[in-house]
């Protein structure tokens, strides 16, 4: 059964947490309005731009490093465990957030690209 493509849509935005899908060069293709709220970018800003729009500079190298060790593999490292980490805010600011990876291929089993789910989360403590 194929499921109804206005049904998927309706549920990617929709969805209380961030959902960002980046093709395999690491481009914005879908962002819901959950990834607007938590992240401070509207569709328009977000969609074909680089993941680089909300990850801070220091976190680029070893960010690009894992996303093209991900889609060489077809999996990522940490099999969609939840990872806090820092995002960049469209005000300017870093801000904490939970954030789940995973893969996305096609039924063939090509990769197509990856999926981000994101949330809002507490520093961690010291």
């Amino acid at each position: 059964m194929n499921p109804d493509p206005s049904l998927c849509s309706a549920i990617l935005e929709q969805s209380a947490d961030a959902i960002i899908y980046a093709d395999r060069e690491g481009l914005i293709r879908r962002w819901n309005l959950a990834a607007e709220q938590l992240f401070g970018f509207t569709a328009g800003q977000a969609l074909g731009q680089s993941l680089d729009l909300i990850i801070p500079e220091r976190l680029r190298a070893p960010h690009w490093a894992g996303y093209h060790r991900a889609i060489a593999a077809g999996r990522t490292k940490h099999a969609g465990q939840p990872t806090l980490t820092k995002a960049l805010h469209g005000s300017g600011e870093t801000r904490y957030v939970e954030m789940s990876f995973a893969v996305v291929a096609d039924p063939a089993g090509g990769v197509l690209g990856s999926v981000a789910i994101a949330r809002a989360a507490k520093p961690p403590s010291r």
